[in-house]
């Protein structure tokens, strides 16, 4: 099991996300056939046409489409695996589906917590941790807000704490008189814990004055049409749909940032986040899973894919190969 938890501290793909968004279970069948090789084979020598089985995703709504991109790839070279991923939420799949033994992967934006840990334990369920990307997690305004375009994270935090700010110009007196319609992640979610933990702190909660939900398509549209609404979700929800509404830049450390790939890769954007998949140890006995957690490891550095298509920044091909290494130690271990 890695503990790499502590690093804590669009066919283009727009098409998909704009229809999809985070709506529902997206129960995806191979239908074409091709080789995983220029051999026709897997990375362990078996065939493509050998390679059969379930897999079942449960997890992050943030990383869903690029799971659910992977898992169409895969299932274009292997015809006979079947593959089902449901954006639970982070903590919604950890606690109701991964950590009782119903499913075979949790995706998660943000690590596993103490709390999913003890219950993964409980059932005997062990997981190895996998970063597959990188986010900068976007606030979002409507198209017709004038009146910012840069918010510091003091100022995103009095919107957001419980008992903060309940109209605009409570955070600041030369912005609109109106009331906050706030649109953000529900708490089971891996957005809404990281949110929390970066903009909050330990020593505010967040407001329960929102509308929460999974589903980031309902954050988007809520926004977009509410002249005084503000949200927040994942990057590559937000670069689907940049002219529906107005993406914040942000200031935490005197200057403005804006959320692109190229500033969440340097580090420079405050929000930049990893994002995880989550393999159970049992289930990597079974060769159609680990063939899939090998293939969505090696997926996580293809720019055409994670970044241009899905919008996250991929991992650079040393990062990728030590998490390969990572997991094919605990593939050797879990089949044993």
């Amino acid at each position: 099991m890695s503990e790499q938890t502590e690093r804590f501290d669009q066919k283009t793909r727009r098409g998909f996300l704009a229809g999809t968004g985070a709506a529902g279970a997206v129960a995806l069948a191979g239908c074409t056939s091709g080789p995983s090789g220029s051999d026709g084979t897997t990375g362990t020598g078996t065939t493509a046409d050998q390679l059969s089985g379930d897999i079942n995703i449960t997890g992050s709504s943030t990383v869903y489409p690029l799971a659910a991109a992977v898992a169409e790839k895969f299932m274009e070279k292997h015809p006979n695996v079947n593959i089902s991923v449901t954006p639970t939420g982070s903590g919604g799949g950890f606690s109701n589906y991964f950590c009782l033994g119903k499913s075979d992967f949790n995706n998660a934006s943000r690590p596993i917590t103490k709390n999913e840990k003890q219950l993964c334990n409980e059932n005997n369920v062990d997981w190895h941790e996998i970063t597959v990307a990188t986010d900068a997690l976007t606030v979002i305004v409507n198209n017709q807000n004038d009146w910012v375009d840069c918010m510091t994270l003091d100022e995103l935090a009095q919107i957001w704490r419980a008992d903060g700010a309940q109209k605009w110009s409570d955070v600041n007196s030369e912005w609109p008189d109106e009331e906050i319609k706030r649109f953000g992640a529900a708490d089971t979610s891996g957005t809404f814990d990281y949110f929390k933990e970066a903009v909050l702190g330990e020593e505010a909660n967040h407001t329960g004055d929102y509308q929460a939900t999974e589903k980031d398509n309902l954050i988007l549209s809520g926004v977009q049409q509410n002249k005084y609404a503000i949200g927040y979700f994942g990057f590559a929800y937000y670069q689907g749909n940049e002219e529906k509404v107005k993406a914040l830049a942000l200031n935490e450390s005197g200057t403005c940032v804006k959320p692109t790939l190229a500033n969440a890769k340097a580090g420079d954007y405050p929000l930049s986040r990893p994002l995880f998949t989550y393999p159970a140890m049992d289930s990597l006995q079974e060769e159609q899973v680990a063939e899939f957690a090998r293939y969505f490891t090696k997926q996580s550095a293809n720019e055409q894919l994670v970044a241009n298509e899905i919008g996250y920044v991929p991992q650079t091909q040393e990062d990728m190969q030590e998490e390969l290494a990572e997991l094919n130690d605990a593939i050797a271990q879990a089949q044993e």
